[in-house]
C-alpha cells in the first residue's frame, strides 16, 4: 500500500542533521526560513479539524484545516517518525539506551521522571512517548539523535517541509508551550500519514495502551483505543493554548481513515468528535462504493465547541484531564472519571450515563434501522447520536431484538420531539420512522 523510504531521504537526512550539528542552536531559525511566521489570530475559534483517507491522501473533510494551531504533545509523532527513522536505518536499535540528562529531567509535566543520569531503553522510550506523552523522555531522545534538542527541532522542521508540512516550524520535541511551535491540522495528517506509511512496523506502538516499567504498570490515556472498535493510534495533546489535540486513525472494512481534532475543550468532547468524524467517513465511503456522491460535511452534525476548557489541565503537552500525576508507583491509582454530558456520548455509553442524564418525557420514539447483528445496529445509534446529538438529546438509546433483526431505536421522546428527530435526520437522508406508544 505504502512506498517504503528512498536512498534520497536518507541523504537528506544525514545532510540536515549536518546542518544542524554545524549551525547548532542557530539552526531552528535557518531551517524554517521558507515558513512564514505565522500567528494566532486570538478571536479566531480553537477548533480545527481535518479527515483523510490513509491510502490515497484525499481530503474527505476539513475545517480551518490550514490556520495556524499549536500542536502540543502531537508534536511527539514527528519525535517519534524521526525516532522509527534511524532505527530503520541502523542507526538506533531498540536495545541501545536513552540517557536522561539534567535537562531532560527539568522538564515539566508529563514526564517519567527518572532522575539525571538514569536510563532506559529505546523501546521504553518509544512507549513512553506514545503512551504517557513523557516530556523529559522526548527531550532525551532528542539528544540522543542530534546531540541537543534545538538540534533536533531542526531537523524536525526540515523533514516536516520534505514531507510537505508547509506551515509548521518544530522548536522542541515536546509539545510544550512554545508560541514559534505552529503547525496545521492538515500538516498533522500528513505526518500521521508519512508515519504509518514510512515505517509500518513501528506503527503499533500506538495502539500501546499500557506497559511495565521497572516493576511498575504505566497507563495511557488515549480512551478511544478502548472505546471505538478499529482504533489504534495516534497521539493526544495538550496545552492551555492550544486545547485539547488528537491525531487519530481507525480501520473498517478495509478502509484506513486518518483525522485530527484540534482545540477541543475537554477530553470527552474531543474524543467524541472524533469517533463522529471518523464513523461519518467509514459510512460516506461505503456509501459511495454504492455509487452515492456525498459527503462527510453533509451528513455530519457540525456542533463545535464555543466554551471555555472544562477543566484545565495542570500538565503541558499532554492530552489527559484525569490523573494528571504521574508517579512510579506499586498501586497507581485509576485516573478520576471525566464527567461527561449524555448528548456527546455514543449509544453504548449513554447506557452507562443514564443515572445523570434527563429522564424521559414520554413515550414515543424513533426507529433508525434495522439491522442483521446488534453490533450495527448500535453502530448505528453511535451515528446517528453523534451527527443529531440535539435531536435526539433526552432520549434513550434501545436496540430492540425481533424476528432475526434489531432495531435501532432512541425512546423515552414526546411525540413533538420524535416527529421533530425523524425531520431532521430525513432531511440528511438518513432513514426514520416514528414509534407511537
Amino acid at each position: 500500500m505504502f512506498a517504503k523510504l528512498t536512498s534520497a531521504r536518507s541523504l537528506i537526512a544525514a545532510a540536515g542533521l549536518a546542518l544542524a550539528c554545524l549551525f547548532g542552536a542557530a539552526a531552528p531559525t535557518a531551517a524554517s526560513a521558507a515558513i512564514p511566521y505565522l500567528q494566532l489570530n486570538a478571536s479566531e475559534p480553537k477548533y480545527a479539524a481535518i479527515v483523510i483517507d490513509a491510502n490515497s491522501g484525499e481530503v474527505l473533510y476539513d475545517k480551518r484545516a490550514d490556520s495556524p494551531r499549536y500542536p502540543a504533545s502531537v508534536t511527539k509523532i514527528m519525535t517519534l517518525y524521526l525516532t522509527f527513522e534511524a532505527l530503520s536505518e541502523g542507526r538506533l536499535k531498540l536495545t541501545d539506551r536513552v540517557v536522561i540528562s539534567p535537562r531532560a529531567a527539568a522538564q515539566a509535566p508529563t514526564k517519567i521522571g527518572l532522575p539525571p543520569g538514569d536510563s532506559l531503553s529505546v523501546d521504553e522510550a518509544i512507549k513512553a512517548m506514545t503512551v504517557k506523552s513523557a516530556n523529559d523522555v522526548a527531550v532525551a531522545m532528542a539528544e540522543r539523535l542530534a546531540g541537543s534538542e534545538s538540534r533536533f527541532a531542526a531537523l524536525m522542521t526540515l523533514r516536516g517541509q520534505e514531507l510537505g508540512m508547509r506551515n509548521s516550524r518544530f522548536v522542541n520535541a515536546s509539545g510544550l508551550p512554545d508560541s514559534r511551535q505552529i503547525s496545521t491540522a492538515r500538516d498533522l495528517a500528513i505526518l500521521s500519514r508519512a508515519t504509518m506509511r514510512d515505517f509500518p512496523q513501528y506503527y503499533s506502538y500506538f495502539s500501546v495502551k499500557g506497559f511495565n516499567l521497572r516493576g511498575n504498570y504505566i497507563k495511557g490515556h488515549n480512551r478511544l483505543l478502548d472505546s471505538m472498535e478499529g482504533f489504534d493510534g495516534l497521539k493526544t495533546g495538550y496545552t492551555n493554548a492550544s486545547g485539547f489535540n488528537l491525531a487519530g486513525s481507525a480501520v473498517r472494512d478495509g478502509r484506513r481513515l486518518i483525522a485530527v481534532v484540534l482545540g477541543g475543550p475537554s477530553t470527552a468532547w474531543r474524543d467524541n468528535n472524533m469517533e463522529d468524524l471518523l464513523l461519518t467517513g467509514f459510512d460516506v465511503m461505503k456509501r459511495r462504493a454504492r455509487g452515492e456522491r456525498t459527503t462527510i460535511a453533509a451528513n455530519i452534525y457540525e456542533d463545535e465547541p464555543t466554551g471555555p476548557i472544562e477543566r484545565p489541565s495542570v500538565e503541558q503537552g499532554d492530552g489527559d484531564q484525569a490523573g494528571l500525576k504521574i508517579v512510579l508507583t506499586e498501586n497507581p491509582r485509576a485516573p478520576a472519571p471525566v464527567k461527561v454530558s449524555p448528548t456527546l456520548r455514543g449509544a453504548q455509553d449513554a447506557a452507562k450515563s443514564s443515572k445523570a442524564a434527563k429522564k424521559p418525557k414520554g413515550e414515543w420514539g424513533v426507529q433508525v434501522g434495522a439491522f442483521k447483528s446488534k453490533a450495527l445496529a448500535n453502530d448505528q445509534l453511535k451515528l446517528v447520536r453523534g451527527r443529531f446529538a440535539k435531536a435526539v438529546a433526552d432520549a434513550e438509546a434501545a436496540v430492540e431484538g425481533a424476528g432475526g433483526t434489531f432495531r435501532a431505536q432512541f425512546q423515552g421522546m414526546t411525540s413533538d420531539a420524535a416527529r421533530g428527530a425523524c425531520s431532521a435526520l430525513k432531511a440528511k437522508h438518513v432513514p426514520c420512522m416514528v414509534l407511537a406508544p
